[in-house]
């Protein structure tokens, strides 16, 4: 078989983060180390704890009609923004629309439609409460609205596991594949729910950064200083193929999704598992066919706060021992994108790997002693090298693992 058939072919790549409002943008902006971070400056933010955040670069609902935007989701929109420049970037040709599934993952959904038409509800009565509501709050709008864009008939399916979500959705896109049941699939992650509810509840549970005075260096993930996440919006997407498929057609792939895998802690409801966390790596190099000695870089899930940091370089350096590969964690620039996290680490995994480029984390002035020495965390410029596959890792509130293992392209 030849290398990179026992996975699937990443042929397509589309992003709308804070770093900007496509791909290419936010890839470049990552190599330079800059951040999205910024103050909420608007009224309803005014009486927040914590007034940063990561809006995206962009607003997505410039990138389309005025007509659609209207019936969309904030998250709705990034979704189909990014999904767009995905398929535009796969471009692939003489595929059944029955053999095409669609995976968008997303932590909470619609919930800025959810909260802003209650909203109107309670000012003005349920007259004047949207017809499109429920499609707009609707967690599965995402991956509905991707799916009626693309004609994708095979499935439209939507994980929802918190900051897991998009990197499930990209675990469950390569089931489909090595089951047969799709040739490609279109998958990734989506959120926007900068609203003073999310970002109240979070305040509250002490895991937001509270540097409202400096939004460039309040993300600085294994810093010693570090006191939480920035929470971001955005959304990341993926076109998956099955390797003939791919080939028969001449396609020319960014790398491969060699291996997954999904693990649940069965825990605490917010703490990191560092046990579920070397499972779930484990599980995904081998089911790539992988050795830990294989992995060169590691995209960490690495959200900047003091726990969850510290669980997760505890099972980076169980799960791969003294041998460390190089290790970053974007959120340092783009902040928490919640469910689209996942996926937009995937993507900063694959372009890696292509590339032969790693992006630094940034804001790592001093990493943190309880870390130890085992992580090579790659600071100062990026670092560049020759690697042939990598871990993509996420964790989510509620004891999600994921773990995914991409290779080079072939």
């Amino acid at each position: 078989m030849p290398r990179g058939d026992a996975g699937a072919w990443v042929t397509g790549l589309g992003a709308t983060t804070p770093l900007g409002g496509d791909l290419a943008t936010t890839w470049a902006a990552m190599l330079a180390g800059k951040s999205g971070a910024a103050v909420l400056d608007e009224e309803w933010a005014a009486g927040l704890p914590v007034r940063l955040a990561a809006p995206m670069r962009v607003d997505p609902a410039g990138a389309m009609r005025r007509t659609e935007a209207r019936r969309l989701d904030r998250c709705e929109q990034a979704a189909l923004v990014s999904a767009r420049e995905a398929w535009a970037d796969a471009a692939p040709t003489g595929v059944d629309p029955e053999r095409v599934a669609v995976v968008i993952g997303t932590g909470v959904g619609g919930v800025l439609s959810l909260l802003g038409q209650d909203d109107i509800l309670e000012a003005s009565g349920p007259r004047k409460v949207s017809p499109h509501t429920v499609p707009m709050l609707m967690a599965n709008g995402p991956a509905a609205w991707v799916s009626i864009d693309l004609g994708a008939r095979g499935g439209a399916h939507t994980p929802v596991s918190a900051c897991a979500s998009g990197a499930e959705a990209l675990a469950y896109g390569l089931d489909l594949i090595r089951l047969g049941r799709a040739d490609v699939v279109v998958a990734g992650g989506a959120e926007a729910c900068l609203h003073a509810l999310p970002l109240a509840g979070f305040a509250q549970m002490r895991a937001l950064s509270t540097v409202n005075g400096d939004p460039d260096r309040a993300s600085r993930p294994f810093d010693a200083d570090r006191d939480g996440f920035v929470l971001g919006e955005g959304a990341a997407v993926l076109v998956l193929e099955r390797a003939e498929f791919a080939r028969a057609r001449g396609a020319r792939p960014h790398g491969v999704l060699a291996g997954a895998a999904v693990t649940s802690s069965a825990g605490h409801i917010t703490a990191s598992d560092p046990a579920g966390q070397v499972r779930a790596m484990r599980g995904a190099w081998e089911s790539a066919g992988l050795r830990p000695t294989d992995i060169g870089l590691v995209h960490a899930h690495a959200t900047s706060t003091p726990q969850g940091d510290l669980a997760e370089a505890d099972a980076l350096t169980e799960a791969l021992g003294v041998r460390a590969p190089a290790v970053t964690a974007t959120k340092s620039m783009t902040g928490h994108l919640l469910g689209a996290s996942g996926a937009l680490g995937a993507i900063v995994t694959v372009l890696a790997l292509r590339d032969g480029i790693v992006p630094a984390v940034r804001n790592l002035d001093t990493p943190d002693p309880a870390i130890g020495t085992g992580l090579d965390l790659v600071t100062g410029p990026p670092r560049r090298g020759t690697w042939t596959a990598g871990l993509a890792n996420s964790f989510g509130f509620g004891g999600h693992n994921v773990s995914l293992a991409f290779t080079a392209a072939p």
